[in-house]
């Protein structure tokens, strides 16, 4: 491959990963892999000058603005640092800054692995916030950042202007307990803590990142008017005094030697810290002579990022142990010899799935490399196979749940094996969230807290047991956040549910592949539950908008039979098993449309409104987007609104929704 064609393949495949990164929040590769890549480029363009471009991935900061986010230019370009990743890269860094100012002074930080922002006073109170963006374009975050407990609303000392730098993270601790409660709610799981506090921060709806429980580390003033300072040091005091969480656990450094010792240190603690760091930066002290040193266009001369290489150990896989997860997904962990690395002893790794085990061939009793992603989620490297055991087994996994016995399934195109038990208790907070969900049965007051503490105290052991509640009303109202009242209104609330039409059951039950619209034609087609656990797989298969995956999937849920025993205790509970609309002909008038409401409607409920909807073949999302055809206002609409008329979605009153039904 000739050499210009090499560099310009680097330069595609860091564009594509600079987008995933910070444009989509999804990486595909780890920091350490990118790095590797970007060094071999900027190792070809030193050789090879003439091929060097202006707008090359090794010039260039961030990523790009999303259109959703109003732009911000920042007054201070958002500069990227110059990354080293050896002792005698860093020596010669600093080396190089001792030549040309010999008595230099440096500051060591903590380089902490979140998303770079802006934050901007006005006499002394918090105006503007922003993401770094390319550098010089940075996304406007300012109602988001308001929401975090660690950025103050107004200096104790007064500022004309002040701009200050910091790194936005999400504490360890939370990006666990955050990814447990996606994976209930089937939403999206985030790849790290770094990934998670970027996608909580690039919310439209400022209450989502109040909820993600981010903070944010200030680590430089880029510009202040009327206090002045001569060094980094009396920065980082003057910050702390005002209120900011600065950077922890700085070092000052007289010389070289002192540099390496700090850099060390903190490579020593940094798998025991809440939160994510993948380097030390190393900075002069002096502002003067951070003047004197300049910078490039990317980054400046007067700060370095050293950069820790993933410390890998050998250690041996004793046992695969199957776990099943909230949402029924089987992951297998690796237990092995407990080993120490990066801070922490690690004794077990999540090995993903099926393929992921089939691409290492991954065995019991194997020698495996382990490390630490992101210094903070064990993972297994590689295997040894020169020291496998004579006698070695390949991992099959198992045909059924380890903890409920029911089926496993691996669907078409899907990694994941999936357990389909409807009463198995590894899924049993998933089921009842969902079961109780607006858009299944409907039980006001059963949020996911409440059931928790529901299940804490055992007073529920399965999706029947909500309906024997009605006989506990004095031990729910000894329950922390319940009352007399909220206990009244609960408890009619789970009764009302027992007269729901089927399609809400049929959703409730959470069969896969099966929502509210696929619910809404099996409740049209089939006049109760019975006539649809007889329906065979050739009737189903025929249904409008249904096909081979869907029909199969009704015909084993029904076939099960912990489905059977959980029907008929709904049954013995009184919910309603026949359906409202099984004489209702469909029409196509609102086909390929999709609603969103929003708001009180005065002439219906929302549950009426969307039945009208669905009825008529549209579709109802509970969120806005691009995609969204019609907004259905009530009043107080929330901010949904917003975001439609943001999106120029177009938003429809009760009365042009009336007239559209007639149309």
């Amino acid at each position: 491959m000739e050499i210009w064609e090499q560099i310009e393949k680097l330069r595609e495949t860091l564009r594509y990963h600079n987008k995933k990164y910070y444009d989509l929040d999804s990486p595909e590769i780890t920091d350490a892999e990118y790095d590797k890549l970007l060094r071999e480029l900027e190792n070809l363009e030193n050789q090879f000058p003439l091929f060097a471009t202006a707008d090359s991935p090794t010039k260039k900061v961030g990523g790009a603005v999303k259109e959703d986010f109003k732009k911000i230019t920042h007054r201070f370009p958002m500069q990227s640092l110059q990354d080293v990743f050896s002792e005698e890269e860093l020596k010669a860094f600093l080396n190089k800054i001792v030549e040309q100012i010999p008595e230099v002074e440096f500051i060591v930080e903590r380089k902490i692995d979140g998303l770079s922002v802006a934050v901007e006073y006005e006499d002394g109170l918090f105006v503007r916030a922003s993401t770094r963006g390319d550098g010089l374009i940075g996304e406007d975050v300012t109602l988001n950042v308001r929401t975090m407990k660690s950025v103050p609303n107004a200096l104790k000392e007064n500022a004309k202007y002040l701009e200050v730098r910091g790194e936005i993270y999400m504490p360890n601790s939370v990006f666990q307990k955050l990814n447990e409660r996606q994976e209930i709610l089937n939403e999206k799981i985030f790849a790290n803590p770094r990934n998670a506090a970027a996608g909580s921060l690039r919310q439209l709806d400022s209450s989502i990142t109040a909820s993600r429980q981010l903070e944010l580390f200030v680590f430089n003033i880029q510009g202040i008017e009327g206090i002045s300072f001569d060094t980094h040091f009396k920065t980082l005091k003057w910050l702390e005094n005002n209120g900011f969480v600065i950077s922890p656990s700085y070092r000052f450094c007289r010389s070289i030697d002192d540099v390496l010792a700090a850099v060390e240190e903190i490579a020593q603690i940094r798998g025991t810290l809440d939160y994510g760091i993948d380097g030390a930066v190393i900075k002069v002290n002096s502002l003067s002579q951070r003047q004197i040193l300049g910078t490039t266009s990317k980054v400046p001369r007067w700060a370095v990022a050293f950069k820790y290489p993933p410390e890998q150990k050998q250690t041996v896989i004793e046992q695969i142990l199957v776990q099943v997860g909230r949402t029924g997904k089987l992951t297998p962990l690796a237990r092995f010899t407990p080993v120490r690395i990066a801070g922490s002893t690690i004794s077990r790794a999540t090995l993903h799935n099926e393929d992921f085990i089939n691409e290492k061939d991954i065995r019991e009793g194997d020698t495996v490399i382990i490390q630490k992603a992101g210094d903070i989620i064990p993972e297994v490297v590689e295997v040894i196979k020169e020291k496998r055991p004579a006698i070695s087994h390949s991992f099959i996994m198992p045909g059924h749940c380890p903890v409920c016995n029911a089926p496993v399934i691996r669907e078409n195109g899907e990694a994941a094996s999936r357990c389909t038990g409807t009463e198995c208790p590894a899924q049993l907070l998933r089921h009842l969230i969902h079961f109780v969900s607006k858009e299944a049965m409907n039980i006001e007051g059963l949020g996911p807290s409440i059931i928790e503490i529901l299940l804490e105290n055992d007073l529920i052991k399965g999706v029947a047991e909500i309906y024997t509640l009605s006989g506990k009303s004095g031990i729910l109202m000894q329950l922390p956040g319940f009352g007399k009242k909220s206990v009244e209104n609960l408890l009619q609330s789970i009764e009302n549910s027992k007269s729901n039409s089927l399609e809400r059951l049929i959703n409730a039950l959470g069969i896969r592949n099966i929502g509210v619209r696929a619910a809404m034609i099996l409740a049209t087609k089939y006049s109760s539950i019975d006539s649809l656990m007889n329906a065979p797989y050739l009737d189903i298969v025929t249904l409008s908008e249904f096909g081979d995956i869907s029909a199969n999937a009704v015909v084993s849920f029904f076939a099960q039979e912990q489905t059977i025993h959980l029907i008929n205790l709904l049954k013995q509970a009184g919910v309603k098993m026949e359906s409202k609309v099984s004489e209702r002909i469909l029409s196509n008038r609102f086909e390929d449309l999709t609603f969103v409401l929003t708001g009180t409607l005065s002439g219906m409920t929302r549950d009426e409104a969307t039945d009208l909807i669905l009825s008529r073949k549209g579709k109802v999302s509970g969120s806005v987007s691009k995609k969204t055809n019609y907004v259905l206002t009530g009043e107080e609409a929330g901010s949904k609104l917003d975001k439609a008329i943001s999106l120029g979605v177009k938003v429809i009153s009760e009365e042009e929704f009336n007239e559209m039904l007639k149309e």
